[in-house]
């Protein structure tokens, strides 16, 4: 029941945001796959190929129909190249730290750049930072309580899907 709840939250705010704009319709049905691999990561520290990689080509396909319908407020071209830079972005990290960020992160990027791309640079940039601020505040507020160390991990896709999230609605809410 938890997960229709927020999935509905999470496909109403977004709804809200987007409008009766083609757009809506793919952020919509990405939607609660994307609140699925939040809890799935927060549970067990990973970030399923069988649901980041057909969600990317999801994100893709579905933001490249509403580029071909009238009143699409977003750019497809932009938006493969948003999901593009993001994954190589987490690539980098992956390859600098691999013990500090995981594989399926760099996976789970890519549907994410594809989302916040669609809005354009601003909205990809915010969606991106705000992801590393809210994992990060999460962090610091472990390591203030008492309740983790330095050397503690914590799985990372909650707040990617966060800062993503909050990246689309300011953009939805813009366009």
């Amino acid at each position: 029941m938890p997960l229709a709840v927020l999935s509905g939250a999470v496909c109403a705010a977004l709804g809200a945001a987007v409008g009766a704009r083609p757009e809506a319709l793919a952020y919509v049905g990405l939607a609660p796959v994307l609140v699925l691999l939040a809890l799935v990561d927060r549970a067990v520290h990973r970030l399923p190929d069988v649901l980041t990689l057909p969600l990317a080509a999801a994100a893709a396909a579905g933001l490249g129909a509403a580029a071909l319908l009238p009143r699409a407020a977003g750019d497809w071209r932009l938006a493969l190249f948003g999901g593009g830079l993001l994954a190589t972005g987490y690539l980098a990290l992956f390859l600098i730290h691999p013990a500090g960020m995981g594989f399926g992160d760099v996976k789970l990027a890519i549907s994410l750049g594809v989302a916040l791309g669609w809005y354009g640079w601003g909205v990809w940039a915010a969606g991106a930072f705000l992801g590393f601020l809210y994992g990060a505040l999460y962090g610091l507020f472990l390591l203030l309580r008492g309740s983790a160390t330095r050397k503690d991990g914590f799985a990372f896709g909650p707040f990617m899907a966060a800062g993503a999230l909050t990246g689309v609605l300011l953009g939805g809410f813009g366009a």
